[in-house]
């Protein structure tokens, strides 16, 4: 779900870690997962139902629109390593068996031990496996983010994600947000350098505005945009639709939010007794229908949500059902 941090460039300070606060008649079912799972998105209008399985990052890495979000694998306050090592690595490598082929992850997670357990759990990586990661958060302390995305930070940052994921190239590295001390034209045009050396095969952009995606396509190609979105935040409904008209992935975070006092009759509840699944399968279901260009990174630490999350890729919501909980942003 990835993926997963504040957006400090919008003088927010809302984590991942702090969703799910849903009213449902399974909220108690949803806080005893923990907050582990990650997911979500909608629209305000409503599209053909997008029934692609796979996307092409930049024309030429194709992934199952299903992917992976790696910052829970890390210790409480995504600080630090999980308190049982071991199956954070089986996590990792059961991803993969299921046939996840798009990893998202940053240096801002652990700091560093994201990116460590996922090259000690998968290296080496499977042919076609995507390892997407991010650069331009740094983390003084458990639960701070702060921003530097000035061009020598994100350069050492790149080369920091390099040795710790083991790998020449990184096939997708994102800037994780807009700090608003640099001009978003100098930190991309850092990534764009990194690329030019042959160590970025695409780019792509964190928490950013229709403008700024516009300003950074200027200095380099931008193949993603990974955004804050879910059923009753749509903010990022307008970074959307431009991914859709560009063919941008668009990764959303924070995708289940905060529930917002909807009733316990409330259409989510009533699809996954319809169809015997949890909440947050339908939600994963309700969010891949929603745009072609979708690519959601649940992400857990434990192995069972894992195969639940993935078995979600087959869950298919009636236009009804999808409309319905579309209604849900009012």
């Amino acid at each position: 779900m990835t993926n997963e941090s504040p957006e400090p460039h919008k003088g927010r300070s809302v984590t991942r870690r702090m969703f799910l606060g849903m009213s449902l008649a399974s909220g108690a079912a949803l806080w005893a997962r923990k907050s582990d799972v990650i997911f979500g998105a909608q629209s305000s209008t409503t599209p053909k139902m997008a029934m692609n399985t796979t996307f092409k990052l930049g024309g030429d890495l194709t992934v199952n629109r299903l992917g992976f979000g790696a910052m829970r694998i890390t210790g409480e306050g995504i600080w630090g390593w999980p308190p049982d090592r071991a199956n954070a690595l089986k996590v990792l490598r059961r991803a993969t068996e299921l046939g996840v082929d798009l990893i998202d992850t940053a240096d801002a997670y652990g700091p560093d031990t994201s990116e460590l357990l996922i090259a000690e759990a998968l290296d080496p990586y499977p042919k076609g496996l995507v390892i997407a990661t991010k650069g331009g958060l740094t983390r003084p302390g458990p639960g701070e983010w702060v921003p530097n995305c000035r061009p020598e930070h994100l350069k050492q940052a790149v080369e920091g994600s390099l040795k710790r994921l083991r790998l020449e190239r990184i096939d997708l590295y994102q800037l994780h947000t807009v700090d608003p001390k640099v001009p978003i034209e100098e930190s991309v045009g850092a990534l764009k350098q990194m690329q030019d050396a042959g160590k970025i095969r695409h780019i792509g952009l964190s928490n950013v505005d229709p403008d700024e995606i516009t300003r950074a396509r200027k200095i380099v190609p931008i193949v993603s945009v990974q955004n804050r979105y879910n059923i009753e935040d749509r903010k990022s409904e307008n970074v959307l639709v431009y991914c859709e008209k560009e063919n941008l992935g668009f990764l959303p975070w924070f995708p289940i939010g905060g529930g917002g006092g909807l009733k316990p009759e409330n259409p989510l509840n009533a699809a996954a007794k319809a169809h015997g699944v949890s909440v947050y399968q339908v939600a994963l279901a309700w969010l891949l229908a929603r745009s072609p260009v979708m690519l959601p990174i649940p992400g857990t630490s434990s192995l069972a949500h894992l195969e639940e999350n993935v078995a979600a890729a087959k869950l298919k919501l009636t236009p009804e059902e999808w409309k319905a909980i579309d209604a849900l942003a009012g």
